[in-house]
């Protein structure tokens, strides 16, 4: 009951962070997609750069939504980590091929395991839309597994499993953003009343578990 309450008292802000940043992985998935393999080391900047600008954006979005999100702790390290390695391939834009598959997999992969379980959160909230999310987040997951796995694997090549592991990510956050759009708005359906008779009842439970 506590949740819910919370849930309808405290409104997501900046909802569409996640959807720019969807957006910016699937153009630049979709660009990947262009580029032949002897210039995949020559994408170090674009992965630099999206990298860097996704991780700004998402420790932006944990630190102002840290009292609407019960998991904006697990954004603000997915940011900080994005932030780091983009950092990092920006100072070291010549890493070794062998070096950079690992680097984008790893991240890649971090960012598809939060995405699962922040679908399963919002099943727990009842959203229709959940599914779509963790169906998203388990591909991205496999995907980036292969694109570490990948001398193991000979099936699809390097540039293509790098590819679709940017456009699962960002399918990922563009289905998140819509999701949250959605939690934004359940406030406003509730009327000024209403809102005082949450508040008066949230106000009663905190005294009860202070008592206790």
């Amino acid at each position: 009951m506590s949740q819910l309450i919370h849930s309808f008292t405290n409104t997501v802000k900046h909802w569409y962070i996640p959807l720019i940043i969807g957006i910016l992985f699937v153009v630049f998935g979709l660009y990947i997609f262009t580029v032949p393999l002897a210039t995949y080391i020559t994408l170090a900047i674009i992965f630099s750069v999206s990298f860097i600008v996704s991780g700004l954006m998402e420790a932006v979005f944990a630190v102002q939504n840290q009292k609407s999100l019960q998991g904006w702790g697990w954004y603000l390290v997915s940011g900080l980590l994005s932030l780091g390695l983009g950092i990092y391939l920006s100072i070291y834009p010549g890493v070794s091929m062998s070096i950079l598959p690992f680097v984008v997999g790893f991240t890649l992969l971090f960012r598809s395991f939060q995405s699962l379980g922040i679908a399963f959160d919002l099943k727990e909230r009842k959203f229709l839309n959940w599914g779509t999310l963790a169906i998203s987040s388990v591909l991205g997951i496999i995907v980036s597994f292969l694109l570490l796995a990948h001398p193991f694997f000979t099936g699809m090549s390097l540039v293509s499993l790098t590819a679709l592991s940017f456009i699962f990510v960002g399918v990922s956050a563009i289905v998140l953003a819509f999701n949250l759009k959605k939690i934004k708005k359940f406030p406003e359906k509730i009327t000024v009343e209403l809102k005082d008779k949450i508040n008066r009842l949230q106000a009663e439970i905190d005294a009860i578990y202070k008592q206790e």
